[in-house]
């Protein structure tokens, strides 16, 4: 499952949300989610059981292009959360990705819980 908010940069007001099932689901829809994200906007994502199964090689250009430079590498029930935005420069420094590895999860078939912290910048002009 990926679980998606949109929140404006200016007034930090939630514009939008998704949930794509990845395991079952159709990439489709969260491939056309993700091309109406607007400029000016923090994206939040966070993966839930599985993220990665049916995720397309379009649907992890568009995340990068929002700042991901972990996107690249999830795979099968790999713990990863994210905070970028549409219009991005560079990577974001808000993301935190744990590899699903049977030989060293901390709760059993699933990777360690993971935390973000920080402050996203305004929107000022």
């Amino acid at each position: 499952m990926v679980i998606i908010i949109i929140i404006t940069a200016r007034t930090g007001e939630a514009i939008s949300t998704g949930t794509f099932n990845m395991w079952f689901g159709d990439v489709e829809s969260l491939v056309t989610f993700l091309k109406a994200i607007q400029k000016d906007t923090f994206v939040l994502i966070a993966t839930f059981d599985d993220g990665a199964t049916k995720i397309t090689a379009e649907a992890r250009e568009l995340i990068a292009e929002l700042g991901s430079s972990a996107i690249n590498s999830l795979a099968f029930r790999d713990n990863w959360v994210f905070a970028g935005g549409k219009g991005i420069t560079g990577k974001s420094p808000f993301e935190q990705h744990a590899k699903n590895n049977k030989s060293n999860n901390k709760y059993d078939n699933w990777p360690e819980l993971l935390e973000l912290k920080g402050c996203l910048p305004q929107k000022l002009d």
